[in-house]
């Protein structure tokens, strides 16, 4: 890794912006220092931390940049940027680990794709953290950002690979938007501009999610939310696009019909009335269940490719716990996100800030 007083300008910068990252900023610097390459700089900028993560990351050898006030992680980005000496970029999170082999899969992809092409990483299938929530949500991030390795919808900024001059000519991340996503609305201006998007699957950092249900299920919350609101913003609700996929809007779709059905014949059952009968039809509240069992099978053939994915990152009971927490209480955060999201669009909230 280029040191602080290296005189020869870097090949790549790695930027990573910090906000009271004090327990996972070490792992993640230690990562870079033990990578099996070298010409590159490491250019950290924290953006008002009050934990003492500063004082940790200058014991690295690495450029730090500090911001007094806490910006948000779009302008630690773009600062990053501006001080950076190579001539691609790198950006990964705080919270995020370098494989030994990430780096060398970073030049490698520089060579084959060049500077017109915006080349994303992505999370290992397997998080930092063993525990369930997190693998699930590492798995899922892994499986979606993957689907279409050569033309995603956008580039994820915990492994983006940008040419310096591209990243300037393109205007750099988004500073008054959204709360998260600043990455999905840069990626698009990229595109817009004529810049090619790829992903390439041999990019991995390991995440650090540290998730249980209740943060697990704020997460899918506060992604919808916004996710929905930028894209009706940007008329692409239903649009593919990564983890805001096609199949999770499916999922989200059985998942309502499936409990309107449900509801409705548990109703017709306990009316139990010759009237309520002879008007909806003796077996209706079954036809109405087993409509809803067929909604269900039908959407586990639709999810069938991530269920796979789950069973390769942690086994068969891994999958069958991970697939019951995605179809059955997983999209009830994300359908309450959407509704959050409608709502503000239609108070006329504004999707760029």
């Amino acid at each position: 890794m280029a040191c602080l007083d290296s005189t020869a300008a870097p090949f790549l910068s790695v930027i990573i912006p910090n906000y009271n990252g004090v327990a996972t900023i070490g792992a993640c610097l230690e990562a870079l220092l033990a990578a099996d390459h070298d010409d590159y700089e490491v250019v950290v900028v924290d953006d008002g931390s009050t934990d003492g993560s500063v004082e940790l990351i200058r014991s690295f050898p690495c450029r730090l940049l500090t911001q007094d006030t806490r910006r948000g992680a779009s302008a630690a980005r773009n600062a990053g940027a501006a001080a950076a000496r190579g001539s691609f970029l790198f950006f990964i999170d705080a919270d995020c680990l370098v494989l030994p082999d990430t780096m060398t899969a970073v030049e490698r992809a520089v060579r084959e794709y060049g500077a017109a092409v915006v080349v994303g990483g992505t999370y290992t299938p397997r998080a930092y953290d063993p525990g369930f929530f997190s693998s699930f949500q590492s798995t899922f991030i892994n499986h979606f950002e993957t689907k279409h390795p050569d033309d995603p919808d956008y580039i994820a900024s915990h492994a983006m690979l940008i040419a310096a001059d591209t990243f300037r000519a393109g205007g750099g991340f988004p500073e008054a938007f959204l709360p998260i996503i600043e990455d999905v609305e840069f990626s698009h201006r990229l595109r817009r501009a004529g810049y090619g998007l790829r992903m390439d699957p041999r990019i991995l950092v390991r995440h650090v999610f540290n998730y249980d249900l209740g943060r697990s299920l704020a997460n899918a919350y506060r992604k919808s939310r916004y996710w929905t609101l930028y894209s009706l913003g940007n008329r692409d609700l239903m649009a593919d696009s990564g983890t805001a996929s096609r199949e999770l809007k499916i999922n989200v779709a059985a998942w309502g019909v499936s409990v309107l059905l449900v509801l409705l014949g548990l109703l017709l059952w306990g009316a139990g009335s010759e009237p309520a009968m002879s008007e909806a039809g003796a077996s209706s509240p079954v036809a109405l269940l087993v409509t809803a069992l067929v909604v269900q099978i039908a959407n586990l053939l639709e999810q069938r490719q991530l269920l796979a994915a789950f069973a390769r990152s942690g086994g068969p009971l891994f999958a069958v716990a991970a697939g019951l927490y995605y179809t059955l209480l997983y999209p009830l955060p994300v359908g309450l996100g959407a509704v959050r999201g409608v709502l503000a669009y239609l108070a006329g909230e504004d999707h760029g800030r």
